[in-house]
């Protein structure tokens, strides 16, 4: 934060003293004891005589300076939570003699930090939206030697600190409340910062769009806010004097954004009911006829993802197959075949990269003869999703599928002509950007097949139809819900065939308020922000390694290349540290980019084993500097390191 930081302290010295020219003091009349200093985060210094115990610890260079505020030896280091800026400078502590308090809620994430990264992932791995992980843990292990429950207490020189479980934006986070008089200070780590904001976005998203970061989160301020603490010192950004207002306001935005960010159609409660009220049974057991050429799979409580057009001569071509028992399946194509005339089909075109949408794909083209489709930039991650770290890949399914190879990709807006039918393959982004719609006029109605975008009964006015949003989608708003409700709104369909056999019929005002949710929760994400630009605040991947996930020998190389975006409409310099645990030699260490407006840029970078790394699973991080603003180890990679070959 090296541009921002002489601002910082003059700011700071309003209320209270700058020393050294490196530390602050947030209130130096009440509170003379206190120190700030900032570097990847804030580190709370409370000395005692000559000595200190810190509250977090950014990249450690707070160590250097004690000297400067009179303090000799650091006694206790407690994290507010396990993120890489608030610990990366751990391995600094080796040798002095400080000793480590963390969450216990937290503990495994400091200690065994590498068991949360996976080179072959499932649904149901642990903190992961499913098996997109939303820790961030250290690079190397940190060993903790007192490990704090949900409302414990811990004495340091007379000072005795109330440890409160604060999760929301990390799922163990610990606030550490101190009375100072007849009030408190509050170490609240990124619960909230300064103008009723969030740090991040990707670290308080949990679950697939249904809010229980944003429940905590809230539930934590109100938490903090019964206390009426004098001060709220958070891990970024200013300390906060008298927080409760801000804290009220925060809490009331999270409210109001919760009721727009949970689905907006009745996805636990009475889905089936508005699953399809068009559709009806033909002849082959639960294969059902939507339009005259278009059929799907329909049962109680039952979601599959699975279309088939069948032209007159016979020739079928589907639209996702996925959630599938293969028997059913092959049972189905049988009687479609006796009663319905197919006699063989074409291709399957999955809607876009979810695993549940083509985990059949491979069975119908070993069986069927199928070919698979899809659109262009849709190759890559569903060809080898382990490169990436996107939610629900198909080896997430555990069914024995880890990728696919795709047979024809079309570019966007590509005419696909099929058996006397012109449809078009369209880019079609929402909850995820790797996303199509494959759209075309079908027995005289214009037919859209959306994916997993919209959901809902058109006839309900109360519902807007949006799906989950997750940015471990790759999901930024301009480039999923904002630009697929546009795209919606423009083409005017005459029915929408959504993933999990939705049918839904006269869409156009359902379409349109689709498209103001998606405006408003574009405006909801920006009230939260604590960036200029909403899109550093939402999106886990502006910088990316590619492939995510590597495997290499002891004493031999790889290459892995690092996707660095501007979003800004002005030129923007970065600076990217890249740190390896001992082992690992990365070159270069260090990238210096201009980055253009609005641009992406790749830059290689090539990976060593020596003969001192340690086999299994590593961690590999990237220490943002953009614009002069310091962020830290806020990227990763993972590399899974092998013995030599004999």
């Amino acid at each position: 934060m090296k541009t921002l930081l002489p601002l910082f302290l003059l700011i700071l010295a309003l209320s209270g003293e700058t020393f050294a020219a490196t530390f602050a003091r947030p209130d130096a009349r009440a509170n003379p004891d206190l120190f700030v200093w900032t570097d990847t985060c804030n580190v709370y210094v409370l000395r005692n005589g000559d000595a200190a115990l810190l509250i977090d610890l950014g990249d450690g260079g707070v160590l250097d300076h004690l000297s400067e505020i009179g303090v000799k030896q650091v006694e206790w280091v407690l994290f507010t939570h396990h993120h890489r800026e608030q610990c990366q400078g751990a391995p600094r502590l080796r040798g002095t003699g400080a000793k480590v308090g963390a969450p216990a809620a937290e503990r495994a994430l400091f200690e065994r930090p590498a068991d949360f990264r996976k080179m072959k992932v499932r649904l149901g791995d642990a903190f992961t939206i499913h098996g997109a992980s939303y820790v961030r843990p250290p690079i190397q292990p940190i060993a903790v030697d007192r490990a704090f429950e949900r409302m414990d207490t811990f004495t340091w020189r007379g000072h005795e600190f109330w440890c409160v479980d604060t999760r929301g934006n990390s799922p163990g986070a610990m606030s550490y409340l101190l009375r100072a008089g007849d009030r408190w200070l509050a170490f609240t780590g990124d619960l909230m910062l300064e103008g009723a904001r969030l740090h991040t976005w990707f670290d308080s998203e949990w679950d697939y769009g249904f809010a229980a970061g944003v429940w905590a989160l809230a539930n934590s301020a109100a938490q903090v806010a019964g206390y009426n603490p004098s001060w709220l010192l958070p891990s970024h950004g200013r300390p906060v004097s008298q927080p409760g207002p801000q804290l009220a306001e925060f809490q009331e935005k999270l409210f109001k954004f919760e009721r727009l960010y949970v689905r907006g159609y009745p996805v636990n409660s009475f889905a089936s009911a508005v699953q399809d009220r068009t559709s009806r049974p033909t002849k082959v057991p639960h294969v059902w006829q939507v339009l005259p050429h278009v059929y799907k799979f329909r049962g109680p409580g039952y979601f599959p993802n699975f279309y088939l057009i069948i032209a007159d001569s016979g020739h079928g071509l589907a639209v996702d197959c996925g959630l599938l028992n293969t028997n059913q399946l092959d049972t189905a194509i049988a009687g479609m075949k006796e009663h319905l005339g197919l006699k063989q089909i074409d291709a399957i075109i999955p809607t876009h990269m979810h695993g549940d949408h083509f985990l059949q794909a491979p069975h119908l083209r070993a069986k069927w003869g199928a070919q698979i489709w899809a659109l262009d930039r849709m190759g890559p991650v569903c060809e080898r999703p382990e490169w990436f770290d996107y939610s629900a890949p198909i080896q997430a399914y555990g069914i024995g599928v880890d990728s696919v190879r795709f047979d024809r990709l079309f570019a966007d807006g590509e005419r696909l002509r099929w058996e006397g039918y012109d449809l078009t393959v369209d880019w079609m982004p929402g909850q995820t950007e790797f996303a199509l719609c494959v759209q075309g006029v079908i027995d005289g109605k214009k037919v859209a097949f959306t994916g997993d975008n919209i959901f809902g009964d058109p006839r309900d006015p109360e519902q807007n139809g949006h799906e989950a949003m997750v940015a471990h989608n790759s999901a930024v708003l301009e480039e999923g819900y904002i630009y697929g409700a546009e795209y919606l709104q423009r083409l005017k369909p005459d029915i929408l065939l959504g993933g999990h056999s939705y049918v839904m019929d006269e869409p156009a005002a359902f379409i349109e308020r689709y498209r103001r949710w998606a405006y408003a929760m574009r405006d909801a994400f920006r009230s939260l922000s604590s960036e200029d630009d909403y899109r550093y605040w939402f999106d886990p991947f502006w910088v990316r390694a590619e492939p995510y996930r590597s495997t290499l020998q002891m004493r031999e190389a790889l290459e892995l290349s690092l996707h660095v975006r501007n979003f800004g409409a002005r030129e923007q310099t970065q600076r990217i540290e890249i740190h390896a645990p001992p082992g690992l030699i990365v070159e270069p260490a260090r990238l210096d980019a201009r980055l253009g407006a609005s641009k992406r840029e790749k830059f290689r970078l090539k990976v060593t084993a020596t003969s001192e790394a340690k086999p299994g699973v590593q961690l590999i991080a990237f220490d943002i500097t953009r614009d002069g603003r310091r962020y830290g180890e806020l990227f990763d990679a993972i590399v899974e390191i092998r013995p030599a070959a004999p």
